[in-house]
């Protein structure tokens, strides 16, 4: 058989790999972007904050996740932490928890370090004048955040945390190393079942393209619904 032939072949028997391997690349990608999201927030907010202790924690876990790869930091959630104690528990009716936990925790870790550059950046971007105006009507340092500056900062950084996903969606498969079953780990176990390796990984690729693809399009609409409702 020819290439593809090949590629017809196996991406018709062996579907249900892939396809549970999409649906736990899925998950971890969200996950670890609502989580990125929500620390990087938290983080962006400490490194701009005048209290030097919270600024100096913020810049040098932002500085040191960004400057290190994200393969070392999975294995040191995966293999490290257990040796000092901590691990993460198994649940009996979800199979491989503890993998799922340490490469959530991990990509969460590294997105949120992007994030937080992303978001305050956004921040920055909205005129100093919204919160002199915020302040001078009575709101608090951290209502003006919340009510004033923080909305129209996710205008301006909604595609870059667009990207951040479609970036999430193609990291996430260097879990696979630790065993989680995402699209990488159902390709490699397809390829282990039919020693047919380049097939195997253009299905995969093909399946990438077509999740960010999409992703980037649901994004661009809802950018431009945004705009318009401005």
């Amino acid at each position: 058989m020819n290439f593809f032939e090949q590629f017809a072949v196996i991406l018709q028997e062996y579907y249900p790999y892939f396809l549970d391997g999409v649906k736990n690349t899925l998950i971890i990608a969200a996950m670890s972007v609502v989580l990125g999201v929500i620390f990087g927030t938290l983080m962006a907010i400490m490194r701009m904050c005048r209290i030097k202790p919270l600024k100096w924690i913020a810049t040098a876990y932002i500085e040191f996740i960004r400057g290190t790869p994200l393969m070392v930091q999975l294995m040191f959630i995966f293999y490290g932490l257990p040796m000092v104690g901590i691990e993460f528990p198994d649940v009996s009716f979800i199979p491989n928890f503890s993998r799922f936990m340490a490469g959530i925790v991990a990509m969460s870790m590294n997105s949120c370090a992007y994030i937080a550059e992303v978001i305050r950046s956004g921040i920055q971007a909205v005129d100093e004048g919204q919160m002199e105006a915020a302040r001078s009507i009575g709101f608090k340092y951290g209502e003006s955040m919340k009510l004033v500056i923080l909305p129209q900062a996710v205008k301006n950084i909604l595609p870059a945390l667009g990207n951040e996903f479609v970036t999430v969606i193609k990291e996430s498969s260097i879990v696979s190393v630790i065993g989680i079953s995402d699209l990488m780990y159902g390709a490699q176990g397809v390829i282990a079942l039919t020693y047919r390796s380049l097939p195997c990984l253009a299905i995969a690729a093909c399946i990438y393209f077509i999740l960010t693809f999409i992703s980037s399009r649901l994004i661009g609409l809802l950018e431009k619904r945004m705009r318009h409702g401005r």
